[in-house]
């Protein structure tokens, strides 16, 4: 099933409006979204619990979410 906005925004609390299209855009389901949020938030525990790196529409995401992270100077 296709995620709407309001299920974007359950997962990541407000952001961007273009924020939400891309996501929605990308086929991806509301759990993985929540994966994708939890690597971005947390990908030390995860991989201390030995899951595997994303990959798919979760690498997607992933890249999303971080893509509008400024740049350290």
């Amino acid at each position: 099933m296709t995620m709407t906005s309001d299920d974007v925004i359950a997962i990541l609390g407000p952001v961007d409006n273009t924020l939400v299209a891309d996501i929605i855009a990308t086929g991806a389901t509301q759990a993985e979204l929540a994966e994708a949020f939890a690597w971005v938030n947390n990908d030390e525990a995860l991989m201390g619990e030995g899951r595997r790196l994303a990959s798919g529409r979760v690498a997607a995401l992933i890249e999303l979410l971080t893509s509008d992270e400024e740049e350290p100077q």
